[in-house]
């Protein structure tokens, strides 16, 4: 069951679900974008300069959120994305060195 802020948990991830989540260019544009930072590094959502409303810019990290791609956490009036990347490796082994050969 996901926690109070729509993260499911490791076991809970679902590869279609983050297949779909990825299938979106901007989506998959933050992830790999992600990857490129050091492990553990927070953005805001606005730090991606994502050519969309902010209405869009929240369903897209509401997706990403949900899939169980990143983790967000409050940051006063802003949220900070990071890349679940011990998850996403305990998980789906591999698949996080597939983007970034791809990126």
């Amino acid at each position: 069951m996901p926690d109070e802020e729509g993260h499911p948990a490791v076991d809970e991830l679902d590869l279609r679900t983050v297949m779909s989540a990825l299938a979106d260019p901007l989506r998959y544009g933050v992830v790999t974008a992600l990857l490129r930072e050091a492990d553990g590094t927070a953005r805001t959502c606005a730090s991606f300069n994502l050519p969309v409303s902010k209405s869009t810019l929240t369903h897209h990290f509401r997706v990403l959120r949900e899939s169980g791609l990143v983790r967000q956490v409050d940051r006063g009036n802003s949220r900070a994305a990071t890349l679940r990347r011990a998850d996403l490796d305990a998980r789906f082994p591999g698949l996080l060195d597939l983007l970034r050969a791809e990126s």
